[in-house]
């Protein structure tokens, strides 16, 4: 077997020598390099032409989120991010990073002796592993799928019921989903007149960061939700830590359970949630695995507006297939459709951010 090709951006000599022995110490990794600067690292990307890179948000000299968008425009190739979750500034550039092409993030390690080690370094080289195997395409802009062209809308012959009134909007993604979510939300626009749910796969010590920073760069307002909290529109809802996300009538809370499809929170649970009213719109994005199929399939047959991100723009579209092959989705639509058909639904008009 072909060794995964991995090379390792980080400044701090102590953490780029645990990163190293973490990845070293997995048969399916070889570490073509080593470095402790983006310069470094934009000097050696040709020569050892990694399958993926582990990189380090604050450097010395060029910062992480410049070293993405160079890569991506330069030679795509998948990037995690491995950062601290601690502090603001550095989970802004995570998310931008995210934004510019970055596939995941997931925290740094720290000393082998702490008792989580061993799982942290087993999920720094699942990611790794899953990551190296997605195709990534050439970023122009620095803004998520820029490098990916849209397609005619895939309809089915399927249509809303008209005399149901859309109440929630529930939005899925995973892996490249960050960049998806924000484009999707200023489409929305201002006046957006439904709440919007959403569950997005994350490491949980990043999430409260993800959303004060989707609430920065989105017109809608970010709630975390703990117990039952009303819906309202202009108002978008998440999970806080590893608990599901559920549509209970006019509230959304949190519930306790086992992951579904390997995920806590899961699409599926969200999206079947949403069935028991039958009078929401479910929209599944880029993401690995098949999380979110199902309970789109659930929504669909109780009568809700079911659409899945197009091939064309989805970074990964594994969970969108998914979709498509049970038959779960109204309609397949390119990323830059989707906005516009869910203003059709609910028949609002966006309010220039």
């Amino acid at each position: 077997m072909i060794p995964i090709r991995v090379l390792i951006v980080e400044d701090s000599s102590v953490v780029r020598e645990i990163l190293r022995q973490i990845v070293s110490s997995d048969p399916r990794f070889e570490v073509v390099a080593s470095v402790g600067s983006a310069e470094e690292a934009l000097a050696v990307l040709d020569k050892v032409a990694p399958h993926v890179i582990s990189l380090d948000i604050r450097l010395p000299g060029m910062q992480g989120l410049e070293a993405t968008r160079r890569i991506m425009s330069h030679r795509p190739t998948p990037i995690v991010v491995v950062s601290a979750a601690g502090e603001s500034e550095e989970l802004n550039l995570t998310m931008e990073a995210l934004r510019a092409g970055a596939l995941s993030v997931i925290e740094k390690p720290a000393a082998q002796t702490r008792p989580d080690y061993e799982s942290l370094a087993g999920r720094i080289c699942t990611q790794l592993a899953i990551m190296s195997e997605v195709q990534v395409v050439r970023q122009y802009g620095g803004n998520g799928a820029a490098g990916k062209v849209g397609t005619a809308p895939v309809r089915s012959p399927f249509h809303p019921f008209p005399h149901v009134p859309y109440k929630v909007l529930g939005i899925v993604a995973s892996t490249g989903g960050p960049p998806a979510i924000v484009q999707l939300l200023n489409g929305l626009g201002k006046t957006f007149p439904l709440p919007v749910v959403l569950v997005q796969h994350m490491t949980p010590s990043f999430i409260e960061g993800f959303g004060a920073w989707l609430a920065g760069v989105s017109p809608f307002a970010v709630e975390f939700v703990a117990g039952p909290v009303p819906l309202s529109p202009g108002k978008l809802y998440l999970a806080r830590e590893d608990r599901h996300l559920v549509v209970d009538g006019r509230f959304v809370r949190v519930s306790g359970g086992d992951p579904e499809s390997s995920h806590l929170p899961s699409g599926n649970v969200l999206f079947s949630s949403m069935a028991r009213d039958g009078a929401g719109i479910g929209v599944l994005l880029t993401g690995m695995g098949d999380d979110g199929a199902r309970g789109l399939l659930d929504l669909r047959r109780a009568g809700g507006y079911t659409i899945a991100e197009d091939q064309s723009t989805a970074i990964v579209h594994g969970m969108p297939a998914a979709a498509v092959r049970l038959g779960a989705a109204c309609e397949v639509l390119p990323l830059p459709a989707i906005a516009p058909r869910i203003l059709e639904l609910v028949q609002a008009v966006p309010e220039a951010k």
